[in-house]
């Protein structure tokens, strides 16, 4: 995820003021955008968006990708302005998050809690019962966004962010069946 600590922070309504909806092909040049901006070394290559669209349509979908559009401000001005995007693939029960970021004036807002909100939502439609994720080891302020949202670190993916050779923590949140989940006591 793509959230670092930022000196200019907006207000945290300002997340809320921004609409989520399915990322379409026509998403994928102003994702690039913020992806390059956000990720100079490692940043996906348009194939590889447009490769996880391909899957996120039809009845054999296995994949769901979200844009966050901020809104146009009352009486005008300049809306529909992409500020996050989110991805998530499910394979046979297991879900993982491809790739979550916000553009940094919209850091600590709240907007990444939401994409993850509607990917965790996405993984509970395919069905997943767990949900991995990979995040730099040295992204403390998205492993806490994970660890608050019940992600458990599971080990270390060793130079898995190239070409800064820097390690991945995989982290892995499972679904709780009716019988695990933790019983509510009377008042």
């Amino acid at each position: 995820m793509t959230t670092r600590p930022s000196p200019d922070r907006r207000p945290a309504a300002a997340g809320q003021d921004a609409s989520l909806r399915e990322m379409r092909w026509w998403d994928i040049a102003p994702v690039l955008e913020l992806e390059r901006e956000l990720f100079p070394e490692d940043a996906w290559s348009p194939g590889m968006f447009w490769s996880e669209l391909a899957r996120a349509r039809g009845p054999y979908a296995t994949r769901r990708y979200l844009v966050a559009e901020l809104d146009a401000p009352p009486g005008g001005g300049r809306g529909g302005r992409l500020v996050g995007y989110g991805g998530l693939a499910a394979v046979d029960g297991t879900g993982d998050i491809q790739t979550i970021a916000t553009a940094r004036e919209m850091w600590g807002t709240g907007l990444g809690a939401r994409l993850l909100t509607e990917l965790l939502g996405a993984a509970t439609d395919f069905e997943c019962h767990e949900v991995l994720l990979e995040v730099r080891v040295d992204n403390l302020r998205a492993q806490r966004l994970y660890e608050r949202f019940g992600f458990e670190p599971i080990g270390f993916r060793r130079g898995y962010y190239q070409p800064g050779n820097v390690d991945a923590l995989v982290m892995r949140r499972t679904t709780q069946t009716s019988s695990e989940a933790p019983s509510v006591q009377g008042t």
